[in-house]
């Protein structure tokens, strides 16, 4: 282990963790000691183990917290989507999970796939700054996107006001159609949200261990293991070896 990359990594002597509560999936209970449990806590607590230093596993609410601090100090490693308005503040690693996006639509809705819902005319409701509402700003040309605070307030609102469609993670999805009788989930995807680790842009030696770690976690099935672990197996994917 490079003292750089400890250093980098862990400049209080801590390392500092920023996890996305909100990701249901990656974020799945609470351990014993009443830290955040799942595939992205797990993450961390390797990382930490690896770097032999205390772990602070510091909890968000929604991802664009997370990014919004981003080069301030606050946190070490961010564990969230991979995307490239994040990625001018964030050096990225490859993924080493993956989550469908789609689409729900509502009860005798025309739309009958992913490329019907950007069309002049269709409401499109989606919590604001998620990874895949980043991938909406930069794709949807037609459609209107109405954002809200959260993933269940973008649910209201797609049902309140009769919107066309809700674009979100297919596992959270799954859920809420099991409460407006009708509803449908369109086949396939427009993205696959890549959830991955980052680091601080600037800090070269520790960007390219984190690279590193993540390949290595993926290819030795601790990724697997942990997702499996965690009970999502099915929701939530490997990502590819980069």
């Amino acid at each position: 282990m490079s003292p750089d990359v400890v250093k980098d990594l862990t400049p209080t002597g801590v390392l500092r963790a920023a996890i996305n509560m909100s990701n249901f999936l990656l974020v799945t209970g609470r351990a014993e000691n009443g830290e955040p449990d799942g595939v992205s806590p797990d993450m961390a607590r390797e990382l930490a183990k690896r770097l032999g230093v205390e772990l602070k596993l510091m909890q968000y609410k929604t991802p664009g917290e997370i990014a919004d601090d981003a080069g301030t100090g606050t946190w070490d490693i961010g564990n969230i989507g991979a995307e490239p308005q994040r990625a001018e503040k964030i050096d990225f690693t490859a993924a080493y999970a993956e989550i469908q996006a789609t689409y729900m639509v509502p009860p005798g809705s025309p739309l009958q796939s992913v490329g019907d819902v950007d069309k002049p005319g269709i409401r499109i409701a989606v919590s604001a700054r998620s990874a895949y509402d980043l991938w909406l700003e930069r794709n949807i040309k037609n459609a209107e996107l109405v954002r809200t605070q959260g993933l269940d307030a973008s649910f209201e609102l797609f049902v309140n006001e009769k919107f066309d469609a809700l674009a979100g993670l297919r596992p959270k999805l799954s859920t809420d159609i099991e409460k407006l009788p009708g509803a449908r989930i369109l086949d396939g995807q427009f993205t696959a949200v890549q959830q991955a680790i980052g680091c601080t842009r600037g800090l070269d030696a520790a960007a390219a261990y984190l690279k590193e770690f993540v390949e290595e976690l993926k290819a030795s099935g601790f990724v697997a293991a942990s997702i499996e672990k965690h009970g999502t197996t099915g929701r939530l994917s490997v990502a590819p070896s980069a």
